[in-house]
């Protein structure tokens, strides 16, 4: 059975789990874990430290339960707690590092080729690990805020509610983020990831 944040059932789950039921939570877990393991990956940059994030998240979600409200998306909410601990880690570490290897993401830009030539899947490596360089230089609200933007496609209100703050400030933060990759990108390297970084515009605006 497929099932989606908007899908009755999860808020089913959500009521259950208030009221003491542990395999209705459980079902929350496992429908949940691999993207707030992926968000906590991209965060933190090292599995072992993603999955106890994760684990730290669930916890922190099953203790505060009673506060979600129903009419907002379950998910936003989750991963804005997700969000707030890793920022926590960071904070306590002063290691900013993001991978971008677990999976296929924007990184990827539009080298998307079944079959691509060997200078494509250099040039695709090439800038995957700029992004990545990149993204490290960026302070951790500014990388949290692209990482909502381009990797999970929130639009400017799902970020602002998920970093608690305000549609204009999303959008400050986001164009002096890019403001400051562009500043670090060579002109042949802008050409590429610019483009990418550009507003999707389907989404938010």
């Amino acid at each position: 059975m497929s099932v989606t944040e908007n899908d009755r059932i999860v808020v089913d789950w959500v009521i259950k789990a208030r009221l003491g039921d542990q395999e209705a939570f459980a079902e929350l877990v496992h429908l949940y874990h691999d993207p707030v393991y992926n968000f906590c990956y991209r965060m933190l940059g090292e599995s072992g430290e993603a999955e106890d994030a994760s684990q730290e998240t669930f916890l922190r979600v099953h203790r505060n339960l009673h506060r979600y409200d129903i009419k907002r998306s379950f998910k936003t909410w989750l991963l804005s707690i997700a969000s707030n601990h890793c920022i926590d880690r960071l904070r306590k570490r002063r290691v900013q590092y993001v991978s971008l290897d677990d999976e296929p993401t924007a990184a990827a830009l539009a080298l998307s080729s079944s079959d691509p030539t060997p200078e494509q899947a250099a040039l695709k490596l090439e800038l995957k690990d700029a992004i990545q360089k990149l993204l490290l230089q960026l302070d951790e609200h500014y990388r949290l805020a692209v990482i909502y933007r381009y990797w999970y496609e929130y639009s400017y209100a799902e970020i602002a509610q998920a970093m608690n703050t305000t549609e204009s400030a999303i959008k400050s933060r986001l164009h002096r983020a890019r403001k400051k990759l562009a500043d670090l990108l060579d002109d042949a390297a802008l050409e590429g990831i610019d483009s990418r970084l550009a507003d999707p515009g389907a989404k938010g605006t």
